[in-house]
């Protein structure tokens, strides 16, 4: 399926997340708004960080942290764990990128530089994951909550299930 920029910025659509199709646009606007984002805020995307973060774009597939480590290994950053670690936490605590916790994996996220509470889709099968956007199911869990008194801080939301390959495979 080709690219078709105008339904997809960002790949950040659910539907075309699962959809085979060139992520090299995509990849490189997500790049482009991460690197405002960080520049925005006085830090620096260094090569490390950048290269972790071209890596999670590749795809939407989540990845682990080892398996992020291996690539950059390959590409001549190092092989110790802290050099993943390290780029992924920064990703994270800039909010280009998510932790799926489910998969104990990360993602890189398709709304960088946007107010938005996102929800994974994750495919069981094939480890795939759509960011879909999630503000009704977080009104209600904040409303939900705050009949009980409680405050959300952070809420992570996860689900598990087939995306529509892996069901046509099924």
């Amino acid at each position: 399926m080709p690219h078709d920029p105008k339904s997809c910025l960002g790949c950040e659509a659910p539907d075309l997340a699962f959809a085979r199709h060139d992520h090299g646009p995509c990849s490189a606007e997500a790049l482009a708004r991460a690197e405002a984002v960080v520049v925005a805020r006085g830090l620096r995307l260094t090569p490390v960080r950048r290269r972790t973060l071209e890596i999670l774009l590749e795809g939407h597939r989540a990845m682990g942290a080892y398996d992020v480590l291996e690539r950059l290994a390959a590409d001549g950053f190092g092989n110790q764990p802290p050099v993943a670690y390290r780029a992924l936490e920064f990703l994270t605590n800039q909010g280009l990128a998510h932790r799926i916790q489910r998969l104990n994996a990360f993602a890189a996220c398709m709304h960088t530089g946007e107010v938005h509470a996102p929800a994974f889709l994750i495919c069981r099968a094939c480890n795939h994951v759509a960011e879909a956007a999630a503000a009704p199911v977080a009104a209600a869990l904040a409303a939900s909550a705050a009949e009980t008194g409680f405050a959300i801080e952070r809420s992570t939301i996860e689900a598990l299930g087939l995306c529509p390959a892996c069901q046509g495979a099924a």
